[in-house]
C-alpha cells in the first residue's frame, strides 16, 4: 500500500551527501516463528559503537546462535530479531552501522525514526573507553535521540582483561549522561553468547513503541531494500 512512498523516501535518503557512496547491504526479512504467530509490534533499534567493538558479531550470534566471521562494516546492515516484552514478542529491526572513525560522521543520518539505541563497548580495551564515551555522549545529544532509551552492551566479558559493568558506568558517568532517559548496562560476550538475549530483552522492555505509521514505514522500507538487494545479485 505504501511501497511507492517508501521507495521515494529511500531514494531521497540516498541522495544525501552524508550517505553518498555508502553501500546498501545486509538486508534480511526472515520468517519469525510459525504461521500466524509473527511478533508484533515491529520497531527500529540503532546499533552503534566503535570499530572492533563486536557489533556485527554479537548481532549474528544472537540471530543465528553461531559465531559468524565478519569483516568491518563499511556502511550498514539491517537484521530483524525477536525479543520479549512482558508477555508479547517484539520484532526489532536492528540497524548495525559501521563504527570506523570515518563512518561516525554518518551516524546522524540513521537517527530519525529510531525507537532506541544499543551502544556496544569493547570492555577489554581500556585504551578506547574514553573514545567510546565521547562518541556515545555526542550521539545522545542529537535531537532525534532525545529521551530515547539506551542499552550499553559491555562486550567481551569472556576476556580476563574486561572491565566490569560498574567501572563502565562510572567511567562513562552514565548517571549524568543519561539522566533524562532510561538506560541499562548489560555485560555480554559475542563469542559465548552470554548476556545477549538478556540485553535485547532489556531493549524491548525500555522501548517506547512508535506509531503505526512509523512501523509501516520501517517494515515497507526493509521489504523494498531486500527486494533491491536480491535483484542486484541477479536472483
Amino acid at each position: 500500500r505504501r511501497l511507492d512512498e517508501a521507495r521515494r523516501e529511500l531514494d531521497h535518503a540516498l541522495r544525501s551527501e552524508f550517505l553518498r557512496g555508502l553501500p546498501v547491504s545486509g538486508y534480511a526479512l526472515p520468517h519469525m516463528g510459525q504461521r500466524g504467530s509473527r511478533p508484533q509490534p515491529e520497531t527500529r533499534v540503532l546499533l552503534l559503537g566503535l570499530d572492533s567493538a563486536g557489533k556485527s558479531t554479537l548481532l549474528y550470534k544472537l540471530k543465528y546462535n553461531e559465531s559468524v566471521d565478519t569483516v568491518p562494516t563499511i556502511g550498514f546492515n539491517v537484521e530483524m530479531i525477536e525479543a520479549k516484552k512482558r508477555r508479547e514478542r517484539v520484532a526489532l529491526t536492528v540497524w548495525d552501522v559501521g563504527g570506523q572513525k570515518t563512518m561516525r560522521h554518518y551516524w546522524k543520518s540513521f537517527y530519525q525514526d529510531t525507537a532506541g539505541l544499543v551502544f556496544v563497548v569493547d570492555s577489554s580495551d581500556r585504551r578506547r573507553l574514553d573514545e567510546a564515551k565521547r562518541e556515545l555522549d555526542h550521539a545522545l545529544r542529537s535531537e532525534f535521540l532525545r529521551g530515547l532509551p539506551v542499552v550499553i552492551l559491555a562486550n567481551k566479558q569472556d576476556l580476563p582483561e574486561a572491565v566490569s559493568v560498574t567501572e563502565i558506568t562510572e567511567r562513562f558517568n552514565l548517571k549524568k549522561m543519561c539522566a533524562e532517559r532510561d538506560w541499562f548496562v548489560q555485560p555480554c560476550s559475542a563469542v559465548t553468547g552470554a548476556g545477549l538475549v538478556e540485553g535485547f530483552q532489556k531493549v524491548a522492555h525500555l522501548l517506547k513503541l512508535p506509531s503505526e505509521d512509523v512501523q509501516d514505514n520501517i517494515k515497507e522500507t526493509v521489504q523494498y531494500l531486500r527486494s533491491k538487494s536480491v535483484k542486484s545479485m541477479g536472483l
